[in-house]
């Protein structure tokens, strides 16, 4: 049933996607005059068509739509889609009216700045939807993030060997004093940290980073987790402990003998204690008290711990707006720093690209509106990005071509643009070999 909730969000996130990149293109063709041939949600391989204006059963229901120019529908590999313009070299690689003279409808008759704007509407759309989304996600639900501030970190096995420890408080990264708990790796790798100062104990010490080990801390998902103080937030009614004694704000430092001083330290008993009741000491105010703590036949005793440091702010329908755009920027600038570290062979981080697996595997297990959104807005981000890199194939890639024709005024020739058409097409293919196969692994581990 997971499995299947996190398909149908990808697939449904992919679709608007899609969609609204296309449409971008779509628009600004229409707008200058520019015949559009087709205008499809995923590929129609080898001419197969789940539905189709032109024909098939769609076409026999709703006979007026084969008058329409464009012809509208889904294919049936998921893999993106597009909107064939007329007169552009294109990834269909379709060539037959090369041989003919240009028509005033199509694509290549329209002057440079025309292509241009044809060109970059996919990804300005997908900006424009990012910005969207946020603006929504920041005036219905605000800004929530853990304080860097006031948490400390709860190592792994790598963050340890790194020369991390359970409890440290993160002070700066080089000269940055990070904000947001949940981005200390991010940061880390995007800034390309040399020197973590941290605060143990009453000592300020330095970790100093080793970059060839950015891909294992991409890998690492959980390399700093919060260490959560072992204090009681709520007992839900489903508890084997609710309406046993224990209080909101009480401190549990020991369980069946074993002092703990964070959440993470006490799972390990708790799970070898499966259905049995064992002593715990808890702290209420100046008192130290001796109770018991139930554990249910899985291993969980369901005592939820305050989380410290959560923070939230709160915007209206007015300072939504420039907040949506600041968050929109900060997402397009994190995700170049991202590139740019991937693009990096001695990091090792192009071991962390991933395909639809990873994708899906971001979204959460049950549907969640907040989630939902703001997932689809960080895609729109990656996806307009990945669309201005200057490869032939994607949009960066004819960008660059129109904006040589336009300070040149020499246009590069039809021949020129096919064989680019198709190193950017291996380029692409050699892309998403790697993320499969990266994701496939990381199965596989």
């Amino acid at each position: 049933m997971v499995v299947l909730v996190k398909a149908l969000q990808v697939i449904l996130a992919l679709a608007v996607l899609i969609l609204f990149h296309e449409l971008g293109h779509f628009t600004f063709a229409k707008l200058f005059g520019i015949r559009v041939d087709k205008f499809f949600l995923f590929f129609d391989l080898n001419g197969v068509k789940l539905l189709s204006t032109k024909e098939g059963w769609f076409s026999r229901l709703f006979p007026g739509l084969k008058k329409y120019e464009t012809e509208y529908g889904i294919g049936w590999l998921p893999l993106g889609g597009y909107c064939k313009i007329n007169g552009m070299i294109d990834e269909s690689m379709d060539t037959e009216y090369l041989s003919q003279e240009p028509k005033p409808w199509e694509f290549r008759s329209k002057p440079a700045w025309q292509r241009l704007l044809v060109m970059s509407g996919g990804v300005l759309f997908n900006f424009i939807l990012a910005i969207v989304f946020f603006i929504l996600i920041l005036g219905i639900w605000g800004e929530s993030y853990l304080s860097n501030e006031d948490n400390a970190i709860y190592v792994n096995e790598l963050s340890y060997d790194m020369g991390f420890r359970t409890g440290d408080r993160i002070l700066a990264l080089d000269d940055y004093v990070p904000e947001n708990f949940s981005l200390l790796t991010a940061d880390i790798v995007r800034r390309r940290v040399h020197k973590v100062t941290v605060l143990r104990g009453t000592d300020t010490l330095a970790v100093y980073i080793d970059q060839s080990r950015t891909g294992e801390m991409l890998e690492s998902p959980d390399l700093f987790t919060v260490a959560v103080p072992f204090v009681v937030d709520t007992i839900p009614p489903a508890s084997p402990n609710y309406g046993l004694g224990l209080r909101h704000g009480d401190r549990i430092v020991s369980v069946d003998g074993v002092p703990v001083t964070y959440v993470q330290e006490s799972r390990a008993v708790v799970r070898e204690r499966k259905g049995q009741e064992v002593p715990m000491k808890v702290v209420r105010g100046r008192d130290t008290l001796a109770m018991t703590m139930r554990v249910d036949s899985l291993g969980q005793a369901l005592v939820y711990a305050e989380i410290p440091g959560l923070r939230t702010r709160h915007y209206n329908a007015v300072t939504a707006v420039p907040a949506g755009f600041r968050m929109a920027w900060d997402s397009v600038k994190g995700y170049l720093q991202d590139l740019r570290t991937v693009a990096t062979p001695g990091t090792g981080a192009y071991k962390s690209v991933g395909s639809f697996i990873a994708i899906g595997q971001a979204f959460p297990a049950v549907w969640d509106w907040y989630r939902f959104l703001y997932m689809l807005a960080i895609l729109s981000i990656m996806l307009g990005v990945m669309n201005l890199l200057p490869i032939p194939a994607l949009d960066g890639g004819h960008i660059v071509f129109t904006l040589y024709e336009m300070i040149t005024g020499r246009k590069p020739g039809d021949q020129f643009l096919m064989i680019a058409q198709m190193v950017g097409l291996v380029l692409i293919f050699g892309l998403m070999f790697l993320a499969c196969g990266n994701d496939i692994m990381r199965l596989l581990r």
